[in-house]
């Protein structure tokens, strides 16, 4: 059994076809997804929460993407809080820094940062983190805000890793996972199988991001939960195990890190 760590199942691409979308992850043993309520405004936490309720393969995380860092206001946080204890909220996010597009001043990126850790320590939940950037600046921005708000009793994973091998060894020092998507599968990324490599299987996890970063064979084609398998099988192939057993290492992994009832636990 496998599960995605990390789809945005609530999004408009997914309007006309979302019950299909996750009976065909079913189909193909991806029995779990975490629903990201974040990337499409602090409203999109409603609609994760209620999917996570309505299904019971699906869990949800709630939080404010740093592009929409610029709308972060006392209703943000409000929004957050109101979600943050629904039933089947797992963690808190994608939050982070995106000094890549600078879609919200890089301030007010920080500012929503910080203050979502705050309450993901204080609501005991783990944070899943989007970091991106051209040079170094968001990823060390990022580790000096998560030393200070992390205070030691936060855990989280970096999403849709693409940086460096050095950042994954420094995240990897502050207790943080880290989740390959679809772009571990692609011609072109060597890199990032090098440093999927050196990542501890303990503290790995597997994404897709849906319905962004297709994995090849389907790049450029929408990516939904069903094919989080195809980056589970390039990471097996990595670490030179069976497919099967690398499933169990990642699953094993996610209900650690986001408390995950166990299959026959589930209402």
């Amino acid at each position: 059994m496998w599960i995605d760590t990390h789809a945005h199942v609530t999004a408009d691409a997914f309007d006309e076809d979302r019950p299909a979308v996750i009976d065909r992850a079913s189909e193909r043993k991806v029995d779990r997804i975490i629903a990201i309520g974040s990337g499409y405004g602090a409203s999109e936490c409603a609609a994760a929460a209620r999917l996570a309720q309505q299904d019971q393969r699906i869990f949800a995380s709630v939080g404010v993407h740093p592009h929409d860092a610029k709308d972060w206001n006392a209703e943000s946080l409000a929004e957050l809080k109101r979600w943050i204890d629904a039933p089947r909220v797992v963690a808190l996010g994608e939050c982070g820094l995106d000094y890549y597009y600078d879609n919200s001043p890089r301030r007010e990126q920080r500012e929503a940062l910080a203050q979502q850790l705050a309450l993901a320590r204080e609501h005991r939940l783990p944070v899943i983190i989007h970091v991106r950037c051209q040079a170094s600046d968001a990823y060390d921005e990022f580790l000096e805000i998560w030393k200070s708000e992390s205070a030691g009793a936060l855990e989280g994973t970096v999403h849709c890793f693409t940086g460096t091998t050095e950042f994954a060894k420094q995240a990897l020092d502050q207790g943080l996972h880290i989740s390959f998507s679809g772009i571990l599968t692609f011609k072109k990324a060597q890199d990032l199988r090098d440093t999927a490599a050196i990542v501890p299987l303990d503290r790995v996890l597997i994404e897709t991001d849906a319905p962004f970063l297709a994995p090849t064979p389907y790049r450029g084609k929408r990516n939904e939960p069903a094919f989080v398998t195809y980056v589970g099988q390039c990471l097996a192939d990595i670490h030179k195990l069976p497919e099967q057993e690398l499933a169990q290492i990642t699953t094993a992994n996610a209900e650690r890190l986001f408390q995950l009832p166990a299959l026959e636990q589930q209402a």
